[in-house]
C-alpha cells in the first residue's frame, strides 16, 4: 500500500468515465458531449491496465472499511457487460481483507437487457436512471443521434431494472422544458415509474456572450464534427438553463407534497441534504462548507478536479504515472477545494441561510452581488426561496431527530394544521362557495 500523506481524506469520491465523453444519445444539454475534444483520435474506451490500475489504486487509497467504485460517462454500458466483468475481478483481486466495496452506475437506461439487469443485480449495483419526467418533458432534450425522443427506451430500461429487483435512484435534470411541472413529475416518479429515491439537478449552462448562439443549439454532434469545448466561462447561460427562482419554486412545490405525504418512504436528496445542514452533517459537496473530495477519472486515466471541471487547468496528472492518492491529497486540490471557502463573497458569509448552501457549487458562482463582489451563485435566489421555505419544517425534523423520533412524525402536524385550515375556511366562505384553488370542488383539499 502506498504512504498515505496526511493531507490524504481518509475517502473520497471518484467518478469514473470509462468511454470518456462518448455517448449513444445526444441530449441538448449535455455539455460533457464537448468533452471529446480534449482527446482528439482518442477510441474513448478505458483500456484494461488502466481498469487495473484505478481499481488497485482506488482501494489502496482508502483508509474506510467501505468503498464505492463508481461508473458514469458519456453512456457507460458502452464498453459492453466484459469490461465490467472483468472490474469485478479486478476488485476481488485487489481488495484488503475485510474491505466492503459497492458499485454504482449511471446510465441513460436506453442499451439494457436482461444481462445486464442480472449482472447488476448480483454484485448489488446501484443504478442511477436518467429521467426528466413524463413523455413530452423527457423528450423535449433527451434524444437521441437523430434528434428523436428517447421516452420510449428509458421506459423499457426502468421495467427491466424493476424486473430483476435492481435497486434504482432516479436523476432528473431541472430545465426549461419541466421547471414549471414540478408536481406532473414527481408524481409521475413517485406513481408511474415506482421511484423511491430522486435527484433533482438544476440545469446550469454557462456560457460566454460570443458562444451564448452556438450554445443555444446543443452540445450534440455538428455537421463536419465540429462544435465548441465546453469550460467554467461567462456570465450567461443557455435557454434550456433554469431561471434562479423557477428553480426554487420548482423545489418549494415538490416539498409541499413530499411533507405532507412521503416523508420515509420516498427520498429526495435536496430534502435529506437539506435536513443534514440542520443537524452539522454536509453529504452534497455544493453545500459543503469546501469541496475537493469528489474527482473524476477520465477513460485514458487522466484525473481531473471535479466532474464539472474536466478541462485542462484542472488537470492534476494520470494514473498511469502518478499515485491516485498523491494527486488527491495535492496542494492543487487542497486549494481547488479551500477556494470555495475562501472566495465567498461578504454577502453569502452573512446570508442567514449560508449554513445550508455555504454557497453553493463554485462553477455556478459567475454573478456579482448587489454590492458588487464577485463569486455569487448563479442560483442564490432559487436557494434563498427554498431554504427559507422550508425553514419551519426542517427545523422540526431536525427536533424530532435529536429525540430519537422519525422525521415523518411531521406529517401528521401537517394533516392537523391542513384540517384546522379547511374548517377555518369553511366557516368563513360558506357551505356553497367552491375551493379557493378554482377547480371548483367543494371544500376539499383539490390544489397543490
Amino acid at each position: 500500500m502506498p504512504d498515505v500523506t496526511p493531507q490524504a481524506p481518509p475517502a473520497f469520491h471518484l467518478l469514473a468515465k470509462p468511454t470518456g465523453a462518448v455517448c449513444n444519445l445526444d441530449c441538448k444539454y449535455c455539455f460533457f458531449l464537448s468533452k471529446d475534444r480534449l482527446y482528439p483520435g482518442s477510441d474513448f474506451r478505458m483500456s484494461d491496465a488502466v481498469l487495473e490500475r484505478y481499481i488497485q489504486q482506488l482501494l489502496e487509497s482508502h483508509r474506510t472499511p467501505e468503498v464505492t467504485v463508481a461508473w458514469q460517462g458519456g453512456e457507460p454500458t458502452l464498453m459492453g457487460l466484459d469490461f465490467f466483468e472483468r472490474s469485478i475481478e479486478y476488485v476481488d483481486k485487489h481488495r484488503r481483507p475485510g474491505q466492503q466495496v459497492m458499485y454504482t452506475l449511471q446510465t441513460n437506461g436506453t442499451r439494457l437487457d436482461d444481462a445486464w439487469c442480472e449482472f447488476f443485480k448480483k454484485h448489488g449495483f446501484l443504478i442511477g436512471l436518467s429521467v426528466d419526467g413524463p413523455r413530452e418533458l423527457h423528450d423535449a432534450y433527451r434524444v437521441n443521434k437523430g434528434g428523436a425522443g428517447t421516452f420510449d427506451q428509458v421506459m423499457r430500461g426502468a421495467a427491466l431494472l424493476k424486473k430483476h429487483g435492481v435497486d434504482f435512484n432516479v436523476l432528473c435534470t431541472v430545465h426549461a422544458a419541466n421547471a414549471d411541472h414540478p408536481l406532473e413529475v414527481y408524481r409521475f416518479f413517485r406513481d408511474e415509474l415506482g421511484a423511491r429515491h430522486l435527484q433533482f439537478i438544476p440545469i446550469v449552462e454557462r456560457v460566454t456572450e460570443q458562444l451564448l448562439p452556438v450554445a443555444n443549439q446543443g452540445w450534440g454532434e455538428r455537421p463536419g464534427g465540429e462544435r465548441p469545448l465546453y469550460t467554467q466561462a461567462g456570465n450567461r447561460v443557455t435557454d434550456r438553463s433554469v431561471k434562479p427562482e423557477q428553480y426554487g419554486r420548482f423545489l418549494c412545490i415538490l416539498f409541499e407534497e413530499w411533507v405532507r405525504r412521503d416523508i420515509g418512504t420516498v427520498y429526495v436528496q435536496m430534502f435529506d441534504a437539506t435536513l443534514g445542514a440542520y443537524v452539522g452533517q454536509y453529504s452534497l459537496c455544493i453545500f459543503s462548507p469546501t469541496c475537493g473530495n469528489a474527482l473524476a477519472l477520465e477513460h485514458n486515466g487522466d484525473l481531473y478536479a471535479c466532474d464539472h471541471y474536466v478541462e485542462p487547468d484542472y488537470l492534476l496528472g494520470n494514473i498511469q504515472e502518478k499515485s491516485l492518492v498523491e494527486m488527491v491529497a495535492s496542494d492543487k486540490q487542497r486549494r481547488f477545494g479551500g477556494d470555495k471557502q475562501e472566495t465567498l463573497p461578504r454577502y453569502c458569509r452573512e446570508c442567514p441561510v449560508r449554513f445550508a448552501c455555504n454557497g453553493g457549487c463554485p462553477r455556478e458562482r459567475f454573478l456579482t452581488t448587489p454590492g458588487g463582489e464577485p463569486g455569487l451563485n448563479y442560483l442564490c435566489a432559487g436557494y434563498k426561496l427554498f431554504f427559507t421555505h422550508v425553514d419551519r419544517p426542517m427545523r422540526l425534523m431536525a427536533g424530532l431527530l435529536e429525540r430519537d423520533r422519525a422525521p415523518s412524525e411531521l406529517m401528521r402536524l401537517y394533516a392537523q394544521e391542513d384540517a384546522e385550515r379547511s374548517r377555518e375556511a369553511f366557516s368563513k366562505a360558506g357551505r356553497n362557495d367552491p375551493c379557493p384553488c378554482g377547480s371548483g370542488s367543494k371544500f376539499k383539499r383539490c390544489h397543490g
